[in-house]
């Protein structure tokens, strides 16, 4: 048997007769230690990071090293593809991989806290070894972290596409193991939905919470659906209107969701056909009020609204009574859709508000004064309405005197009666019997002419037949 790295001494014949070994037994010491030394260097072959290893036949390695060592010391490097393996830089950033078959791998360095230049690297083992993967490392300022996870089997999670929504939003696609990873995520509470054609997923969406950690192991189930079903969703802006909205779904199936926090929303397992998706929330009106959406065969995004507060717009009515003599201090009376009273200010400015949109009827009054006109109508539509003007006339007191001769016969009293026609018919001034010649009336308007007689009444309250008539224009 022929052994590796024993160097016999050229005098180990002489040394022979010295020690009293002889030659057979130095041959069978030999030949045992040998088959000790190759069992050992057997047992460390194999895949081993950052030490050095014999490699079987027919395997590789990979190296690289992560620049800073600051950021590369310590850092995780995952290998996926023909063989998946797991890596930590040493002090210096440098790794490698060993025992790897040709093939096609992804290496990816992580560590909490840092970004590195590029993300991942595509490797390709051909029947050589492989060095050179280098990975910048910069430190994140405000540091962010990652959510990762793994659809199973690999048959539906392979390509499945990931959504994330909440305190960020982002999609990402799972690689051929069905791995996914977020990455740069602030604190805070993230929902994933995985989705794919053709499939169904356990459970349907997760929630994650981001506090100041790496979040893994947010893992989901793909089941083969026995008829492909899709999405449909879209998002409402802003998001202070789309947050919490319900949406509804019509047509060829019925369902109702509400859009989280970013005002994302999402219905799943939709068979092909036509619907109709339709926002709601209290206080809000939304652009369009709802959208038709057909899916046929794929899932359907961007079916988006815009929110708007509602604010009952109101308007005002004002004018001027003028001059201010008249119009200081007079009521103004407002009927319609609202009532209301107001007091002209010491210029006769009045004003309505909080008015919404219709016609009203705005009439003025003072005592000891007449309007002109006597009231108006002012339509409120979308807008202000102002110049809603009046003229104030101060009222004169008119009067028309009578007197008479007294009738020869014994009488108790007379009767005045006023017309407005030459002639009359007459009508009854008095409430009773005037005792004296005279009588003013005062119940007469300005710009009017009127035509009296009178009666004598006697005792027994015989009434006379109507005196001569007179006339009296009143100025």
């Amino acid at each position: 048997m022929r052994t590796t790295g024993v160097e016999m001494p050229e005098d180990m014949g002489n040394r022979r007769e010295k020690t009293g070994i002889a030659q057979s037994s130095s041959r069978l010491l030999l030949m045992l230690l040998a088959p000790l030394a190759l069992a050992f260097m057997t047992g460390c072959a194999g895949v081993v990071s950052q030490q050095k290893s014999q490699q079987l036949p027919g395997t590789y390695s990979l190296s690289g090293a992560i620049t800073p060592a600051a950021g590369g010391a310590g850092a995780m490097l995952t290998l996926t593809g023909t063989a998946t393996a797991t890596a930590t830089a040493n002090g210096s950033g440098a790794f490698s991989f060993t025992g790897l078959a040709s093939g096609t791998y992804t290496l990816t360095p992580s560590r909490t806290g840092y970004t590195f230049a590029p993300t991942s690297l595509p490797v390709t083992v051909n029947g050589a070894n492989v060095t050179g993967m280098n990975f910048a490392a910069t430190q994140q300022v405000n540091p962010t972290f990652s959510i990762t996870g793994t659809i199973s089997p690999t048959t539906g999670g392979s390509g499945a596409t990931v959504t994330l929504s909440g305190a960020g939003s982002a999609t990402t696609t799972a690689n051929g193991s069905g791995v996914y990873t977020f990455t740069g995520l602030a604190n805070g509470a993230y929902t994933v939905t995985p989705s794919r054609t053709g499939y169904t997923f356990s459970p349907t969406s997760q929630i994650a919470t981001v506090n100041g950690a790496n979040v893994t192991g947010v893992n989901f189930t793909a089941t083969l659906g026995t008829a492909p079903t899709f999405s449909l969703g879209g998002t409402i802006s802003p998001s202070s209107g789309g947050s919490g909205a319900t949406l509804t779904l019509s047509g060829t199936a019925s369902a109702t969701t509400t859009a989280n926090s970013s005002g994302v929303y999402i219905f799943t397992g939709l068979a092909n056909g036509a619907y109709t998706v339709a926002p709601s929330r209290t206080g809000y009106t939304f652009a369009p009020t709802s959208q038709a959406a057909t899916v046929n065969g794929a899932n359907v995004t961007g079916v988006n609204f815009t929110a708007t507060q509602v604010t009952t717009p109101t308007f005002s009515i004002s004018g001027t009574i003028s001059p201010t003599a008249g119009g200081s201090g007079a009521t103004v009376t407002l009927s319609g859709p609202a009532n209301a009273t107001t007091t002209a200010n010491t210029s006769g400015v009045y004003t309505f508000t909080g008015l919404a949109n219709g016609a009203y009827t705005i009439t003025p009054t003072n005592t000891g004064y007449t309007f002109t006109p006597v009231s108006q109508v002012a339509t409120v539509s979308g807008a202000n309405v102002s110049g809603v003007n009046f003229t104030a006339t101060a009222v004169q007191a008119h009067s028309a005197t009578l007197t008479w001769t007294a009738s020869a016969s014994a009488v108790a009293g007379y009767n005045v009666y006023r017309g407005t026609v030459s002639g009359g018919p007459y009508a009854l001034v008095n409430t009773s019997l005037i005792a004296v010649e005279t009588f003013t009336d005062t119940a007469v308007v300005a710009g009017q002419t009127y035509y009296y007689v009178t009666t004598a009444v006697d005792g027994s309250g015989n009434e006379s037949v109507f005196s001569n008539q007179v006339t009296a224009v009143i100025p």
